[in-house]
């Protein structure tokens, strides 16, 4: 499966502002998990982007199904386009 992950080819730095608090906590949870806090911030921020990916692929594959569902063969065309615009 195709992930955003995959595609990256450069990594861009942003700035966040977070409570102070917070981050001394993330920042010990990150050690516990032998990470780090931007690891956690990236892999975070990827597994969102990714879900987006997954949830639209999942959507478009339930319309195609629900195509499938109801539609119905028709039979041969016994007219044409010229019989359609007759006045």
């Amino acid at each position: 499966m195709w992930h955003l992950s995959d595609a990256e080819t450069e990594v861009m730095n942003i700035t966040l502002s977070i409570d102070e608090k917070i981050v001394k906590k993330v920042r010990k949870i990150a050690v516990d998990k032998d990470t780090t806090l931007t690891a956690m911030v990236r892999e975070y921020l990827t597994t969102v982007a990714n879900s987006d990916v997954v949830e639209h692929r999942e959507r478009v594959a339930r319309v195609k199904a629900t195509l499938q569902r109801v539609s119905r063969d028709m039979g041969p065309r016994s007219w044409t386009r010229e019989d359609l615009h007759a006045r």
